[in-house]
């Protein structure tokens, strides 16, 4: 889906969608374990000026910019611990359930396991051609992501039980720049 479009009024979510929790911890129980050395990105998604979103094939990664074009890079208060929001592809597709995963705010979607466990703060990865970092900065639902999920679902990312999982995501900053692409490569370098 190239450059793919979901314009500002489709970012509400659709309630019929939103799954009750218990519906939400067996859909987590029958995820298959993802890897913990390498994976690859699944999902880049590009936040317009105007909410829309577009989801380009290929984009180059830079301290400067984070994501080009998208949100962060036009804050005038960056925060590089909040640069890059990435998710596991397979958790957003539990959440939303039939919706786009464009929906939520998250820039990079990916088929990797993104746990503390897996991945502490300071771990460094290659995407593609880039070095990312993972940076301190929780990733918690907010008022967007429960009106666009439900309730059960903000309470089912920020559990105590499984918060150590990061199913709502992890922020990266970028360390050295690159291209990266769907389906492209992610690999550990360094662990923490």
């Amino acid at each position: 889906m190239a450059n793919a479009q979901l314009e500002n009024r489709d970012l509400n979510g659709d309630s019929s969608r939103h799954r009750p929790l218990a519906e939400l911890e067996a859909g987590l129980r029958a995820l298959p374990e993802l890897p913990a050395d390498s994976g690859r990105l699944t999902l880049i998604v590009r936040r317009g000026v105007d909410g829309s979103r577009e989801t380009p094939e290929r984009i180059r990664l830079t301290p400067e910019e984070g994501v080009p074009g998208d949100s962060w890079g036009r804050n005038p208060s960056r925060n590089l611990e909040a640069q890059i929001a990435v998710m596991r592809r397979d958790v957003a597709e539990l959440l939303a359930n039939g919706q786009p995963l464009t929906l939520f705010g998250d820039s990079l979607f990916l088929d990797f396991d993104i746990s503390l466990g897996n991945l502490p703060i300071g771990s460094r990865l290659r995407v593609g051609e880039a070095i990312v970092e993972v940076t301190p900065m929780p990733h918690n639902g907010c008022a967007k992501f429960k009106g666009r999920f439900g309730a059960d679902a903000l309470f089912f990312v920020n559990a105590k039980p499984t918060r150590h999982l990061n199913l709502r995501g992890i922020y990266w900053k970028v360390i050295e720049s690159g291209e990266v692409s769907v389906g492209a490569p992610i690999k550990v370098i360094s662990r923490i």
